[in-house]
């Protein structure tokens, strides 16, 4: 896993080979944040969400880029030891991983970020459920972006807060406001 940009620029982690995470492309993350520049600028006042965060790559692309607060959601104890690691490695305070599964997280959170991220398996039979949940609770803030990775079978251009839908190859991103 590599960082591409940010103070972080070049670091390498290596994922262990037991993991069943799925990790966002390099190819697709760098697309990603190029689209994300024209809709938010990352800085000590960005908060930011990271749902299903897998391997972390995303959250620490996130603080890389400055953003003053990530919390990073992951359920699966080998995943968040590997975040964990790594957040501790860098003694970098603007990160916060939580163990915990999304849905009871989104559940009870009751703090308001400026970008939410999530990146579900693609075979989640609830995945499509996820942006009206984000919605629902308020964890957007009124200019904050809300990005879903998913697989190329989910469609949510008629969802009534979709912006714009990329693809990556195989890697699908919908953007909602």
């Amino acid at each position: 896993m590599r960082v591409i940009t940010g103070k972080y620029k070049g670091r390498h982690f290596e994922i262990p080979r037991n993991f069943k995470a799925r990790p966002t492309t390099d190819f697709a993350k760098e697309n990603l944040f190029n689209v994300l520049k024209g809709y938010m600028d990352f800085d000590e006042e960005t908060t930011a969400l990271d749902l299903f965060s897998g391997t972390g790559s995303i959250s620490l692309e996130l603080l890389s880029r400055g953003c003053g607060r990530v919390i990073s959601v992951e359920s699966d104890p080998l995943h968040y030891s590997f975040i964990r690691r790594f957040v501790d490695q860098l003694q970098d305070l603007n990160a916060f991983p939580v163990k915990a599964d999304v849905f009871r997280f989104i559940a009870k959170c009751r703090e308001r970020f400026d970008f939410i991220f999530a990146d579900p398996p693609y075979a989640l039979p609830n995945l499509t459920s996820i942006p009206d949940l984000v919605i629902e609770r308020q964890l957007l803030r009124d200019d904050g972006l809300f990005v879903l990775e998913h697989g190329k079978t989910q469609d949510f251009s008629q969802h009534p807060r979709f912006l714009e839908h990329r693809a990556y190859g195989s890697v699908n991103f919908s953007f909602f406001r």
